[in-house]
């Protein structure tokens, strides 16, 4: 069984998959970092987890967009 890595600091961030970091990157962003650090993600209201889903989504369709114009001009 992998042991679940437990972010207790920012640096901590780095040790996590790509997409579990895009998470609490936008969490550091919006200083909710030491809320979930102490609390867990089920501290964070409807509207702060929305609004780091919805940053996330933005995120990846912008990527997407970006690699689909390099594909397009190379």
């Amino acid at each position: 069984m992998k042991k679940k890595i437990e972010v207790r600091e920012v640096s901590d961030i780095a040790k996590l998959k790509k997409q579990e970091q895009a998470k609490w990157e936008v969490a550091v962003e919006l200083g909710l970092f030491e809320r979930v650090v102490e609390h867990g993600w089920k501290s964070l209201t409807a509207r702060e987890s929305g609004r780091i889903g919805g940053i996330l989504s933005a995120r990846a369709e912008q990527k997407k967009k970006q690699t689909k114009e390099k594909n397009k001009n190379s």
